[in-house]
């Protein structure tokens, strides 16, 4: 609890006016948070001005924004803020394109623990995977924790938030890629299934897994082989492992 505190002392604005300059100057803003109930009219701006920037508004009650809080006057309001800015999913063909490459891309379905975010991240980068998609909402962004877990690998990764996975998974299909779900129960043995050609590999959250329409918007349900008494891996563990098969069967076609 005091890790995540220290580290948001570099991410996070503080106070109506400071949060008022931050939206009108674009500062890349992952959420902010609103005092629940407070009718105060700059907060209701505050709001409104985020809500059309496409910024997560949060209302939770002083309590937690008092221990969010570095200065201890937050006014009523904190915006969290990104370490980089996000980019757009054809930002990410576009370095495909670039690199002369059939697309590769992570989709993340509600990872919310910061520290697994940044560890798929890390290895994103190092398997040479073009970007990685993150929900809006119900997700961790790229916050200082995640830079950080990320080893700083989040600074040369491209990561694009959309509103709604399932609509970005049909979008990623139309464009000719096919997307690769992971799951115990899936169908398709891990070193069984050909990731040849343009994948998108979508990683569930922690507790549930992916979400039913994410499952349904798959192509393919993958699972990992277990030969152990435990009958899950841990979400970077097993995203890890699903990325290396990919560039393992890229290498072998080069």
């Amino acid at each position: 609890m005091e890790e995540n505190r220290e580290e948001l002392k570099n991410e996070i604005i503080e106070g109506r006016n400071a949060v008022i300059e931050a939206l009108r100057a674009s500062r890349s803003i992952d959420k902010i948070y609103i005092n629940k109930g407070d009718v105060d009219k700059t907060l209701g701006h505050i709001a409104s001005t985020a809500r059309d920037k496409g910024i997560v508004v949060v209302e939770c009650d002083r309590r937690k924004l008092d221990f969010m809080s570095v200065t201890k006057a937050h006014q009523g309001v904190i915006a969290l803020c990104a370490v980089r800015d996000y980019c757009s999913v054809d930002d990410i063909f576009a370095l495909a394109e670039e690199r002369g490459e059939a697309p590769f891309i992570i989709v993340c379905d509600e990872i919310s623990d910061p520290h697994n975010l940044g560890a798929i991240i890390r290895t994103a980068e190092c398997v040479g995977a073009h970007g990685i998609i993150i929900p809006k909402r119900r997700s961790a962004g790229l916050t200082a924790i995640v830079d950080k877990a990320s080893a700083g690998a989040a600074e040369h990764s491209l990561v694009a938030r959309v509103p709604n996975i399932p609509a970005a998974l049909q979008s990623l299909k139309d464009r000719g890629v096919w997307v690769f779900g992971t799951a115990a129960d899936g169908a398709s043995d891990l070193w069984h299934t050909d990731f040849s050609g343009a994948v998108a590999l979508v990683i569930g959250s922690e507790g549930d897994g992916m979400g039913r329409l994410v499952k349904e918007s798959c192509d393919v349900i993958v699972s990992l082989p277990m030969k152990g008494k435990i009958s899950s891996l841990n979400a970077s563990a097993a995203a890890a492992i699903t990325m290396y098969e990919v560039l393992r069967q890229r290498t072998l076609s080069t």
